[in-house]
Parts: structure tokens; C-alpha cells; sequence
């Protein structure tokens, strides 16, 4: 298996180019056969690529630890669900995925658009498989994932997995954040082609709504996927720590948003041409930039891979993309001129572009942070490292700017907004929004942002709430239908605004919960069974102490007893593993913590088993009170369900 999907590696890398060629010989030609035969050569890319991967699962699952990467990220221990996530474990193995995803996304492309955008598809084939091409050149001569065991004698067992990538979240959390930074390829080709072609009217931008809209959603689960793996796993109580990497898959979601904001600009108006090329150009260019970030080493991530040769590559093709985005740019400036200008402030238009200006903010100072430390080291010798408080200090403002904005900009009339219509719609929602934060300062609500913040939170909540409302009751005025279905009716026969709405209606909700992090509380101390913590208005008592042999591993397990006002809500059982436990080699061996978190909606109950002194059966214990934090998990299952609504195609619902 690893010489057949080194093969069809390999037979990929030669099809790939010829693909190009033709598709630039049919430019040329216009002779229709060349095309055709580009995407069956594309195709035929796609499908290689495709048992190529599969080859690498095979030789994972059956634990052949003849190839080099099976040794390194599995082992017999392993469960088969993390031999399955072993894939994208390691430099070689992450890149022959990233490659499958694209292929996937290709196929779909060649097949969805055959006999459509004539004269944009050319050009869309050459850009996609120009990244295929470079992504089957690193996993051919740089970083080859069936590359035999460096070893003289039969290796008996692999490695195995990082304990940290241990995890379920992990199995579904990489994937997923693989199809949003894949995914942008598919508008970025369009992009291009769009570019090329000439053709810069507003159909390439209908073509790739859905694509960005599913890409943009699928990198979004996955960053609050990868919040909640670190919650659960990496033991520090929070979801969000601005590491670089976490940074790396922030910055083109921001980008994207604004993407997506202002093209509705575009088709309404005829505005912001070129800006919305830029921000489509520099969303992808940002996928590869945070790839770049993930494998060169040259930022501290507990997410990234160990450096390699590959940083100084990507950054070379980050250059190149950057290069041609720019020229092409430039040669169809006059065609990207926008044809009518903003007439107030007070308008849609002008709440967009003042949203689409906060999230490339957002963006750019979410890089300077990222890079920062990277840039005075290359100036002045020295890494000056920089840390949450920058981020917190920078982006929390900002990003209240932006949560009123979201609440005021879809209730912005086009063109202008006259003072009676402003009046009507924000004044209830204030009000409100002050009684709001009058009932939370009585019930102990401190601080200026947190203040802030629910005012924010509630005034953006009432319009939102208020505008479903006006939508229900003409609904029910002009046919007569009950609050259901004339619900039901709205949201379907404007799918992307409700839609949009509900998901805006996710972000206060995962807002409220980022306030909860202002009343966060924790303790840390040594128990012995039977000893207690006193934490808030909860006690905790260490019960028992035991031990617990498993396949792949070695566990100290606590159980500890959680009462609340006398009574006992629930018992947590946080443990200490040692994986590899069996290794003769004792730096072999890897230890971890493994959390246990009693959660209800307002508050967390998070405890981390730090370390056991086994001759007195001393515990050393952590435990963390935190506030709200199921709200953000809730609001992004908001944000989802909004999304999937302006995603789903249109059907009419029938009236009773």
C-alpha cells in the first residue's frame, strides 16, 4: 500500500502540470478540446489524490510501521479512532489532507460548473490546480508521508499519538478546520479568473455566495471547536489564549466576515469592486499565511508542528500569490471602479463599510500581535513577546464597536436613514438595554466593559427581537397566519437576511457568555482523602484515590464529591495519565492531566488534577469556577443554524 500511494503521488505531480498546460493552450487556441481535456486531467488528479490518502489510512489502521509516519503517530496501543486522526498528526500527513480536501473541493467545481462560466472555468482550473501543484510537489520531494522507517531492523511498535490529540474534539476539530481554510481556494480561484477575464460584473460573485458562506461557516466551527478542545484538554480553564496559531485560522474567518458583509454592497449598488477583491484575495492569501505559521517554527504554539523546511516554502509561495494578486490588481483597476458613492452615513451602506473597516481592524491587529514578536527579533536582536493583555487591550474595544454594529446596520434604510426612522427603531431597543445593565449592576455587575458589554449585548438582542416581531405581525395582519407559520414564512421568503440575523443573534449570546470571564474564580490546594476545598458557595471533597491500568495508558483517578448548600450536585473524577507507561525508555513516557467539569448554565465547575505524592496520598488539586461558558457554546450553535438558513435553498412554504 505505501508504494502504490507513493505512485499515484506521483502520477498526480505529472497530471497536475499537464492540466495547466492545457488549460493555458486552450486560452490561447480557444480550441475546445484542450478544455475538456483538463478537466478529465483534473479529474483524474482528484481521484489519485483520493487513494493516495486512502493508501495512508490503510497502512495507519493496520499499523505498518514500515512507513516512517506510522511509527512517528501511531502505535498498537492506539485506539483506531485516534489512528484514524493520526493523519493529520504530523507535517506529511497534514499536507497529503490538506490536499484531499482540496481535491475534493475541485471535483466539485469541475462538476458543478461543466457547461457554465464558460470563460471564467479556464482560468478557474489553472489556479486550482496550480495549488494542487504545489501542495503535490511538497508532498512528493519535501515532506512525503510514505516514506519508508529509517531503521535496519523490524520495528515492533510506532510512537504513538500525542496524548494531547487524544481526544474526540480532535477527531472531528482539524477536518473541519481544513474545509474552511481549503475552501477558500474556490472563491479565490474565481477571483482570479474574474481578474483574468475580465469578466468583473456581479455573476462570479453569485458563484462563489454559497461557496464562501460554507467555508466561512466550516472555519468558524472549527475555531470554536478548537476553543472547546482547549477548554477540555489543555487544562488552563479557558477557550480562547491568543496563540499564534489560534490567531493563524482568526485572521481569514475576520476577513471573510467582511467579505461577506460588503458584497451584499456590490449586488445591491454596484459598490466597493475592488475592496471586495481585495478582501476575497487576502482571505486566501491569509489560509496559506497561517499555514506557513502552523510549520515554520518561527512562532511558540502548542498547536503547531515542529519546525521544518517547509516555513521558508510557503512563505515563497505566500510572496507569489501576494505578487500576482497585485499585478492583476493593477492592470483592471479601471475596470473595478465603483459606480456610485456613499450619499450618508446614516445609510446601510455606510453601517457595512464601517463594519467591513472594524473587522480588517480587528484583523490587522490580531497580525501585528501574531508577528510582532518575529519583527523585533529580526530588527533589534531581541524577541519581545507579546501576550493576551495586548490583545485584550486592542481588539475588546473594537470589537464592541462591532457588536453595535451589528445591531444598528441591518435596520439602516438604503441610501439615507431619516431621523423618524432611527428614533423608531433604536429607541426601545436602548431603553431597554439600560434596564438591562440597571438589573445586572443591583445584582453585582462591575466593571466599565462588562457594563459595557451587556448594554451592548441587550440593545443589539431588542432589535433584533423587535425586527422578527414587525415581520410576524404583518405577516399576520395581510394573511392571517398565526405566529408559527408566519415565522416560518418570513424567514423563508428572505432566507440570508433573517438568517443573518439569527446568526448576529449567536454572537450576542456567545458575547454574554465572554462576559462571564469577569467573575471567573479558582483555588488551588492539597488534599488527602477525605479533606475538603471550599470554593464560592461550593465544597469539594477528595472521596477516594485510585488506579486504573488501560491499553494505552496508566491513570491516578480522583473522585471528588461536590456539594452545594449542603447538598451533593455531583462528583468529578479528574485524572493523571501516563501514556506510553510500559516504555522502557522513561523519556518515553508522557504525562497528562485529563480534566473533569461539571457544568450547568451559569457556571463551570472545572477541576484539573495536578499531581500525586504517592507515599503520603497527597493530591495536588485546581479547581476553577467559571461563569457563563456555556453561553458561547450555545451562541455558536446559533451561528450555525443562521448560516445553514441562508445556505438552504429556496422553497416555498405553503400559507394556511
Amino acid at each position: 500500500m505505501p508504494i502504490f500511494g507513493d505512485l499515484t503521488l506521483s502520477i498526480s505531480l505529472g497530471l497536475s502540470l499537464i492540466t495547466v498546460v492545457l488549460s493555458i493552450i486552450y486560452i490561447v487556441t480557444k480550441d475546445k478540446r484542450f478544455f475538456f481535456t483538463s478537466e478529465r486531467t483534473i479529474l483524474s488528479v482528484c481521484f489519485l489524490v483520493f487513494l493516495s490518502t486512502f493508501s495512508l489510512f490503510s497502512s495507519l489502521l493496520n499499523s505498518d510501521f514500515n512507513v516512517d509516519y506510522v511509527a512517528r503517530y501511531s502505535s498498537i496501543e492506539t485506539p483506531i479512532i485516534y489512528k484514524f486522526t493520526a493523519i493529520w498528526a504530523g507535517q506529511s500527513g497534514s499536507l497529503l489532507f490538506w490536499l484531499f480536501i482540496l481535491s475534493g473541493y475541485v471535483a466539485l467545481v469541475v462538476i458543478q460548473n461543466k457547461n457554465k462560466h464558460q470563460k471564467l472555468m479556464p482560468f478557474v482550473i489553472i489556479t486550482l490546480s496550480s495549488i494542487q501543484l504545489f501542495f503535490l510537489i511538497l508532498v512528493n520531494f519535501v515532506a512525503n508521508p510514505f516514506i519508508p522507517a529509517e531503521a535496519n531492523f523490524v520495528i515492533e511498535n510506532g510512537l504513538g499519538l500525542n496524548p494531547l490529540l487524544q481526544n474526540p474534539t480532535m477527531a472531528i476539530h482539524p477536518p473541519i478546520l481544513y474545509l474552511g481554510y481549503v475552501g477558500f481556494s474556490v472563491p479565490f480561484a474565481f477571483a482570479i479568473a474574474a481578474l483574468c477575464s475580465k469578466e468583473l460584473n456581479t455573476s462570479w460573485l453569485q458563484t462563489i455566495r454559497r461557496w464562501t458562506l460554507f467555508t466561512w461557516l466550516a472555519l468558524g466551527i472549527g475555531i470554536l471547536l478548537g476553543g472547546w478542545w482547549a477548554y477540555n484538554e489543555l487544562g488552563w480553564g479557558g477557550y480562547w489564549a491568543w496563540d499564534p496559531v489560534e490567531n493563524a485560522s482568526l485572521m481569514p474567518w475576520l476577513t471573510a466576515t467582511a467579505f461577506i458583509h460588503s458584497i451584499i454592497i456590490q449586488e445591491k449598488k454596484n459598490m466597493l469592486k475592488m475592496w471586495n477583491m481585495i478582501l476575497i484575495l487576502i482571505t486566501f492569501t491569509l489560509c496559506i499565511f497561517g499555514t506557513f505559521l502552523t510549520r515554520s517554527g518561527i512562532v511558540s504554539s502548542v498547536h503547531s508542528f515542529t519546525a521544518s523546511s517547509l516555513g521558508p516554502i510557503f512563505l515563497a509561495f505566500v510572496f507569489l500569490i501576494l505578487f500576482v494578486c497585485i499585478y492583476l490588481l493593477i492592470t483592471r483597476s479601471k475596470y473595478l471602479k465603483s459606480e456610485k458613492k456613499l450619499e450618508s452615513f446614516a445609510s446601510r451602506e455606510s453601517g457595512f463599510l464601517f463594519n467591513n473597516v472594524i473587522f480588517v481592524s480587528i484583523c490587522f491587529a490580531v497580525f501585528w500581535g501574531t508577528m510582532f514578536p518575529v519583527f523585533s527579533e529580526a530588527f533589534t536582536g531581541s524577541q519581545i513577546t507579546v501576550g493576551p493583555p495586548f490583545f485584550n487591550q486592542i481588539i475588546i474595544p473594537i470589537s464592541l464597536i462591532l457588536l453595535f454594529l451589528s445591531g444598528i446596520g441591518p435596520l439602516l434604510a438604503w441610501r439615507k436613514t431619516s431621523k423618524e426612522s432611527l428614533v423608531r427603531n433604536f429607541s426601545i431597543p436602548s431603553i431597554l438595554g439600560l434596564v438591562v445593565v440597571l438589573i445586572g449592576i443591583l445584582m453585582g455587575l462591575i466593571g466599565l466593559y462588562p457594563i459595557i458589554t451587556t448594554f451592548l449585548c441587550a440593545f443589539v438582542f431588542f432589535t433584533i427581537v423587535i425586527e422578527f416581531w414587525r415581520g410576524i405581525k404583518v405577516r399576520n395582519n395581510k394573511y392571517n397566519e398565526n405566529i408559527i407559520i408566519a415565522l416560518l414564512n418570513m424567514i423563508n421568503k428572505n432566507r440570508s437576511r433573517y438568517g443573518g440575523y439569527i446568526v448576529h443573534l449567536g454572537i450576542v449570546i456567545m458575547f454574554i457568555g465572554f462576559i462571564g470571564k469577569a467573575f471567573d474564580i479558582e483555588k488551588e490546594s492539597s488534599l488527602r482523602i477525605g479533606e475538603s476545598i471550599s470554593l464560592s458557595n461550593y465544597k469539594i471533597t477528595l472521596l477516594n484515590l485510585r488506579e486504573s491500568e488501560r491499553p494505552n495508558h496508566y491513570a491516578w483517578i480522583a473522585d471528588l464529591e461536590v456539594e452545594k448548600d449542603g447538598k451533593i450536585i455531583s462528583t468529578l473524577v479528574p485524572e493523571k495519565r501516563v501514556y506510553f507507561h510500559k516504555n522502557e525508555n522513561p523519556d518515553r513516557r508522557q504525562p497528562h492531566s485529563e480534566l473533569s467539569i461539571f457544568s450547568t448554565w451559569r457556571e463551570d465547575i472545572y477541576s484539573i488534577f495536578g499531581g500525586i505524592d504517592t507515599e503520603k496520598d497527597l493530591l495536588s488539586i485546581k479547581i476553577m469556577i467559571n461563569r457563563l461558558v456555556k453561553l458561547v457554546w450555545l451562541g455558536g450553535y446559533f451561528v450555525l443554524f443562521g448560516t445553514v438558513i441562508a445556505l438552504w435553498p429556496k422553497k416555498s412554504l405553503k400559507r394556511i
